[in-house]
């Protein structure tokens, strides 16, 4: 999942406790591991979490669900999915830094195809970035 730095540094901290999409494209499945990759200046594999719940439908009811005190969302939060036909609110559980982080130049070494989702993408337990991640990132 491609995520602006300070969001996917919030979420590692444990201080957002929503991850906010517009655009379903594909559910996310509770139980689900999702990856970060920050965007931006970072460019950069940095964690994961697991998906807890996850809600869909229009921006008002997933707003209503994950705008909360003490949840991390934000009225800049907001203003990313109000516009949407559909949004989704993943609750992030056991969020997860990893001790060393990829940089998309590294990736690119290893995959030279490699180019970060927009949004995010489901991987095959058989691609070489899921062996990547769960081999090296997981346990350095």
């Amino acid at each position: 999942m491609s995520i602006k730095p300070k969001y996917a540094y919030k979420i590692l901290a444990g201080e957002k406790k929503y991850e906010l999409r517009r655009v379903v494209r594909s559910r996310i499945i509770e139980g689900s591991i999702v990856v970060l990759y920050a965007s931006g200046r970072v460019k950069a594999i940095v964690g994961e979490f697991t998906a807890g719940k996850v809600f869909c439908g229009s921006p008002k009811y997933v707003w209503s669900i994950a705008y909360r005190e003490g949840s991390g969302v934000n009225r800049e939060d907001w203003s990313y999915i109000a516009g949407s036909r559909e949004a989704m609110a993943i609750e992030v559980v056991n969020p997860r830094m990893y001790k060393h982080s990829v940089k998309l130049e590294d990736l690119r070494i290893i995959m030279p195809w490699f180019n970060p989702p927009l949004s995010y993408r489901r991987l095959s337990t058989i691609e070489p970035l899921y062996k990547l991640i769960i081999g090296l990132l997981r346990n350095p």
